[in-house]
């Protein structure tokens, strides 16, 4: 974490030590471990997350939260529940996915991405406390910080501190993915857009500030970047194999396959040109695109006996926010067309751009972080490490939507259940001190600081 904010505004409601002492004293951390340990340890890969939903959906029932189901399909499912709105105090939306990186568990597509041992790693699914932390992928990603704010919810409701403004809490699938590529399609591969995405636009939400809950090493940010993969497909000619002349080079060669690698360097020079001509630095955050490419295809190989006319590689692209796709696509497709490779075409199949807040409008959001903060670990929040900036995380479907949100958390690796209990506070009062109390005095005596263009120095 680094830079420190400066100039931070009052958050719009003080919190104060007692208020933190109450809280504390509610968050019960073996509860909690507890709660985080049974829904880390439901199977839950982008496309099945049905069983973790329904464990968030009948925690938040049985604590008296009325949680509903709203989801494109009933297998995947958002569970949305509300606190507080009392008032007329500010909302704020938390959320948090489902999902987490895993294996697709098909074994005809493994084999093709993971060795065998890779696919016996017990953090994908599964998750234990071990020398005071916890191991599996789940809860750092994302079902840990998920808890968190069950639990900050649990802690302002049953200390009696009803909110003016209303807390949203939001479970969703498919913010690892997939996306729909190629024969992958329809509703059955989406992710993004029947997660977060939906809960926005069908959910019945109408929040003034929404924090996307994962692992930031409890710092924050407000930018996130987007992605594109862009299809290169490489031409030639099929010709039957007892017909064949083989020339001595492979760029001379008929079958596109034979080219593909002389493709591949022109496509790393360009991506470390566009990897230093992309970086992003803001008061927000700072993103540093990267690229890579994810797989390769050529032929059927079931079908074999005279080559392939076609041969494809896919790039993923970060695309950090003042990037748009077009001049990418454009950057890309000069750059092999002077690289002369031979016939090819260049198509995005997948695109999302990166978003960022505006800093006088996120700036009271920022503010009740940095109360919090303050109040829970004795210092004021900093700005989270580059890569939490240079990746798609939810807070990107608020700020493309015009409402200032972040992306705040726990330590990312190996966090303990100390690290859950702190930022279950943290998150409990940001919600306090951005909210406010229904009813109180300091519903009446809210602050209006005037916020610039930029009030972080």
């Amino acid at each position: 974490m680094s830079n420190v904010f400066k100039n931070l505004p009052e958050a719009n409601y003080t919190v104060t030590e007692e208020d933190a002492a109450a809280l504390a004293a509610a968050i019960d951390k073996e509860e909690m471990t507890k709660v985080a340990l049974e829904l880390g340890n439901i199977p839950s890969p982008a496309r099945g997350e049905a069983q973790a939903a329904e464990y968030v959906y009948q925690w938040l029932a049985k604590e008296g939260f009325r949680p509903r189901k709203v989801g494109a399909t009933p297998e995947r499912p958002n569970i949305i529940a509300t606190y507080g709105g009392k008032g007329d105090g500010k909302s704020l939306l938390y959320t948090a996915h489902l999902d987490t990186e895993s294996p697709t568990w098909n074994p005809d597509e493994d084999v093709y991405k993971f060795r065998p041992e890779t696919l016996e790693v017990r953090e994908w699914n599964e998750c234990w406390l071990e020398d005071g932390a916890f191991h599996g992928f789940p809860i750092a990603n994302d079902r840990g910080p998920m808890t968190c704010f069950l639990f900050a919810a649990k802690a302002l409701k049953q200390c009696g501190f009803d909110l003016a403004g209303r807390l949203y809490l939001t479970a969703s699938p498919g913010e690892i993915g997939p996306e729909p590529i190629e024969e992958a399609r329809g509703i059955d591969f989406m992710g993004k857009d029947i997660g977060t995405h939906y809960v926005f636009n069908h959910g019945g939400v109408s929040p003034d500030y929404a924090i996307a809950a994962e692992g930031c090493d409890y710092g924050l940010t407000w930018v996130g970047c987007g992605y594109a993969v862009f299809r290169i497909r490489l031409y030639g000619e099929a010709v039957f194999t007892p017909l064949l002349n083989s020339p001595k080079l492979a760029a001379q060669h008929p079958n596109p396959i034979y080219r593909m690698g002389a493709a591949i360097q022109p496509i790393l020079d360009w991506s470390l040109k566009f990897e230093a001509e992309s970086r992003y630095d803001t008061p927000g955050g700072s993103a540093y695109p990267k690229a890579q490419i994810s797989a390769v295809r050529g032929g059927v190989p079931h079908a074999f006996g005279a080559g392939t006319e076609v041969c494809a590689l896919y790039l993923e692209v970060g695309l950090a926010p003042n990037q748009e796709i077009g001049a990418v696509h454009r950057s890309l497709e000069k750059f092999l067309r002077e690289a002369g490779i031979g016939e090819f075409d260049v198509e995005p199949v997948v695109v999302r751009h990166g978003f960022e807040a505006d800093a006088g409008k996120v700036a009271p959001l920022v503010s009740a972080v940095d109360a919090a903060t303050r109040l829970t670990l004795g210092k004021p929040v900093e700005r989270a490490a580059p890569v939490y900036s240079s990746m798609w995380r939810d807070h990107n479907v608020f700020n493309m939507n015009r409402v200032p949100a972040i992306t705040t958390g726990f330590k990312r690796w190996r966090p303990t259940p100390d690290d859950l209990a702190k930022s279950a506070l943290i998150y409990a009062l940001t919600a306090l001190a951005l909210c406010g109390k229904a009813g109180s005095e300091a519903e009446a005596k809210r602050t209006k600081p005037v916020y610039g263009d930029n009030p972080f120095g």
